[in-house]
């Protein structure tokens, strides 16, 4: 029989697992695992009795629900409040959505309807993108939803990923996911909406249109539901650093603040209280003239900031909420480096980090508009559902452009003399022309 030397205790807040505070022998004589028998003998309290807990149907690659509803409303805090949070949302929404999109459609009926869509007053999809990639970089996650007229026009609107309770997915696929639950108002019951189907889009005809959900997730481990935000591995350093600049801007407060000590030998404690009191009635002021005997010395206290020390912490904070938020230090008005070259060196794994977010954005629009596309046609035949529709994006940095424009020239010189002489066909001059361009050949 197996002796097993357990610890039992209480949960902290900011921990899954119990403080080990107290030991005790048990035997394992019921089969359980030794981890098992920890859990168990936890403390329950009203921070131990949701730890482990998990809703039915839940992935187990996904944040508990009330540790995932914890970090969303901390990142919609730190957005709200903490500067250094906003910019760095700004960035990512900046460079993946402020150049535009470009919306591509070879059929004519399609893409007329598609404009429509796009500029009608009520989706003003040119200011929502902006919307849309907020929401990403906040919370991680992007539920649209899309209701229909009778007409078949659609209209998107972004529901906060903090209303969303659950998601309901296949059995053996969470990425099929099926219905989402949302929280209800007050004392309304909770509401839920199916998730957009293209192969029932397609059996259904008519009118009647039932709103429909899609949701889109960012930072999301394989085998899970929901999506991470960009804040959250910053959380704990952006609390810290906001921290420590407060302890800075109320020490420098008082960085002029001084205190007068009178060194004197007093025949009694009432003639030393009875001089401060005189003192204290009348203080010297800034500028006056002091004149003193030789029974009493003068002296000032001051405080000592250490100022050096203190802007090296606080660049160490700031190199750390950098590095989480992949952007470099004079993204967030810290310069880094006295070259230029040394600040534009480092830009390169950046801009690569928002072509990444700005492919996927472009991705998300162009499934919007096969959902609208799609339940258009169910009244409109003229919208063809097999087009392809695409969007694309502006150009992320656009201080590379002469340089790529020198390499396109020479590439095509260099590809048309291989073509004259047989060596490459036209279609390869083409690919080596747009490659050398940094575009992609259609």
């Amino acid at each position: 029989m197996a002796r097993i030397k357990l610890f039992k205790g209480t949960a902290r807040k900011d921990s899954r697992h119990a403080v080990l505070d107290q030991t005790q022998t048990w035997e394992a004589t019921d089969g359980f695992e030794p981890a098992t028998r920890v859990e168990l003998a936890a403390t329950e309290d009203e921070n131990t009795l949701l730890v482990g807990a998990r809703q039915e149907g839940a992935s187990q690659r996904d944040r508990h629900t009330f540790e995932r509803e914890s970090v969303l409303n901390e990142c919609l805090e730190a957005w709200r409040f903490n500067p250094l949070a906003r910019r760095i949302v700004e960035l990512t929404t900046q460079y993946a959505a402020g150049g535009g999109v470009q919306i591509r459609c070879e059929h004519a009926e399609t893409k007329a309807f598609l404009e429509a869509f796009w500029q009608n007053r009520l989706n003003r999809m040119d200011t929502r993108l902006g919307e849309f990639s907020d929401e990403l970089a906040r919370s991680g996650n992007l539920f649209v939803l899309i209701s229909t007229d009778a007409s078949g026009m659609s209209y998107v609107r972004s529901v906060p990923a903090s209303m969303v309770t659950r998601i309901e997915s296949r059995v053996y696929d969470v990425e099929q996911e099926t219905r989402y639950y949302l929280r209800g108002a007050w004392d309304e019951e909770e509401q839920s909406y199916p998730a957009f189907n293209a192969d029932e889009e397609h059996a259904q005809g008519g009118g009647d249109f039932t709103p429909v959900m899609l949701h889109y997730a960012v930072n999301r481990p394989a085998g899970a539901q929901w999506g991470d935000p960009d804040l959250a591995p910053i959380l704990r350093w952006l609390a810290r650093y906001n921290a420590w600049l407060e302890d800075r801007v109320r020490l420098n407060r008082f960085r002029n603040a001084f205190l007068y000590v009178v060194k004197a030998r007093f025949v009694s404690e009432q003639a030393r209280a009875r001089r401060q009191s005189q003192l204290g009635a009348n203080p010297p002021s800034s500028g006056s003239i002091l004149v003193t005997d030789e029974s009493e010395e003068w002296s000032v206290i001051s405080p000592k900031l250490e100022a050096l020390d203190a802007s090296t912490d606080g660049m160490a904070i700031k190199k750390m909420i950098a590095a989480g938020a992949g952007v470099p230090l004079h993204f967030l008005a810290e310069p880094e480096s006295s070259t230029r070259t040394t600040a534009e060196s480092a830009g390169g794994p950046t801009f690569r980090r928002f072509e990444e977010r700005q492919r996927f954005l472009c991705w998300v629009v162009a499934d919007v508009l096969k959902a609208v596309a799609a339940r258009r046609a169910r009244v409109d035949g003229s919208v063809d559902l097999n087009v392809e529709i695409r969007a694309r994006g502006g150009d992320i940095s656009a201080r590379d452009n002469a340089e790529l424009a020198r390499a396109g020239v020479d590439a095509m010189r260099c590809a048309s003399e291989l073509s004259a002489l047989g060596v490459i066909d036209k279609e390869e001059v083409r690919r080596l022309t747009y490659k050398f361009l940094g575009e992609q050949a259609e």
